[in-house]
Formats: C-alpha cells, sequence, structure tokens
C-alpha cells in the first residue's frame, strides 16, 4: 500500500504526482492543509520532523525528499521506467533534478509570494499579517516575510529569484535543441521534476520568459501539458480558491515582476 501525504499547491508534492501518475500507480491521499498547520501535526511530525510535504509511506517504510521519494518509486515501480535506460542519460537526468533542488526549488517562494501569496495575506487583514511575519522560525524568515508582504518588488532576493528562473530556462531551451526531453529521447525525472515549476511561472503570467525567445522550452512545455499524467499531478489537486488567486493575482503582478526585472 502507497500512502502520499500532499498539498495541492505544493510544487514538490505535484512532482510526486505525476510520476504516479506517469505510472498509473494507485495511492492513498492524505491532504495535508498547510495554510491551516496540519504539517506541525505531532503525528506527521513523527514522518517528516522538517514538517514539509511531500512524505510517502510504503508497505511500513517512509520516504522524504520529492526527488528521492521519485528516486524510489521507480526503483520499486520498474514497470514505466522514468530513467534514462543508460549512464549518461541518468546523468543528465540528475543534473536537472540537482538544479530543482538547488536553484528553482528555493526561489520560487519569493516569486509566488511577491506576485501572489502576500495580497492572500494581506486580505486577511493586520493582525494576519502580523502574525505570518512573527511567526517565521528565525530572524532571517522573518525578515524575509517582512520583505515579501511590505516591499514587494523590491524585496531582497526576489530579482534574483528571477535571474535564476531565466538562467534555468535558457539551459532548458539549449538541452532541447539536442531531444525531446530534458535529458535526450527520453520523458524522464528530469521533465517531470522541472514540470511544476514552470507551471508556476506560467499560473503567475510570467510566460513572458520563454514564449518568444525559447522556443523549444515552449514547446517542451505544450508537450508536458499534454501528457496524461499533467491534470492528476497538477491541476487535480490545486484547490480552486488557490488556483483563482494565483491567476488573478499573476494577471497583472507576473508582468509587473518581469518589467521590474527588464524582461517582456
Amino acid at each position: 500500500m502507497l500512502e502520499l501525504y500532499h498539498n495541492g499547491s505544493s510544487v514538490c508534492a505535484a512532482k510526486v504526482r505525476i510520476l504516479l501518475a506517469e505510472k498509473d500507480i494507485s495511492w492513498h491521499s492524505h491532504y495535508l492543509d498547510i495554510l491551516a498547520g496540519d504539517q506541525f501535526d505531532p503525528a506527521y511530525l513523527k514522518l517528516n520532523p522538517k514538517a514539509v510535504v511531500p512524505t510517502i509511506v510504503h508497505n511500513g517504510i517512509v520516504v522524504t525528499e520529492s526527488t528521492v521519494i521519485c528516486e524510489y518509486l521507480d526503483d520499486v515501480y520498474p514497470d514505466i521506467p522514468c530513467r534514462p535506460a543508460d549512464a549518461a542519460g541518468r546523468a543528465r537526468m540528475r543534473i536537472w533534478t540537482k538544479l530543482v533542488d538547488e536553484a528553482l526549488h528555493p526561489n520560487v517562494i519569493d516569486i509566488t509570494f511577491t506576485v501572489s501569496h502576500r495580497h492572500t495575506v494581506m486580505a486577511k487583514g493586520e493582525e494576519n499579517t502580523r502574525r505570518f511575519i512573527e511567526d517565521a522560525p528565525d530572524d532571517v524568515s522573518r525578515e524575509r516575510r517582512h520583505g515579501w508582504i511590505h516591499l514587494g518588488f523590491e524585496s531582497p532576493g526576489v530579482r534574483e529569484a528571477v535571474r535564476v528562473y531565466a538562467k534555468a530556462l535558457k539551459q532548458m531551451d539549449a538541452a532541447l535543441a539536442d531531444g525531446p526531453w530534458l535529458a535526450g529521447e527520453t520523458f524522464s525525472l528530469a521533465d517531470i521534476g522541472v514540470a511544476p515549476y514552470v507551471n508556476r511561472l506560467h499560473m503567475l503570467n510570467m510566460d513572458a520568459m520563454w514564449q518568444s525567445e525559447l522556443p523549444n522550452v515552449a514547446d517542451w512545455f505544450d508537450r508536458v501539458r499534454a501528457r496524461a499524467s499533467f491534470y492528476p499531478g497538477i491541476e487535480e489537486h490545486l484547490p480552486v480558491a488557490s488556483r483563482e488567486a494565483l491567476l488573478s493575482n499573476g494577471k497583472a503582478g507576473g508582468p509587473q515582476l518581469l518589467a521590474a526585472c527588464g524582461i517582456g
């Protein structure tokens, strides 16, 4: 039996759901409301002391960290492989999953909060906004949250986050010139790992980062969205309110952030 602890707006959880859909693996859902603090429930903390999603429990084995989970599932469900068959291809794949963990994921929160989430927080009133900032676990996190909320696009780090994504998208375009997928001829964990992060930019109306100048990325994203795994992996579990907030806030906010960064 496979159990998945996840959240609909989590890009990390989306990676795992895409893989599960690609492999047609049945799973039992434990949906955690992150904004309500479900991740801090003592029972969940025993599974994942970091209080983040996703986490899987497979026949009693607990696995955390989305990249590790994806490789684990590809090992235990090998019938539909999601890694290239050759060593060189697997190495290329891991370069991309490493980039996701080290570059894309650490910066997605700055972009998402300054374009969209800050408005959701502020809409709940001054007291809720104050608590959101003060409840951060340390001084650095509190300063970061203060910047997202009160400085917006002038927040330290957000423009660098956009530059990180712009660089990654150019790397993607170059890699896709050599094959249909990021690691070559095979749709792999590289594509699964990157897809939710590009989709987050898309939802925030930031497609201008690739639409006109990076045609290989545009074609790749169209093909990723056309795969049967895209809806159950990303869209099916995203709450309507979250989807509407990302889209409505991104309608103006995404292009404004890009213009502040000299893009578009």
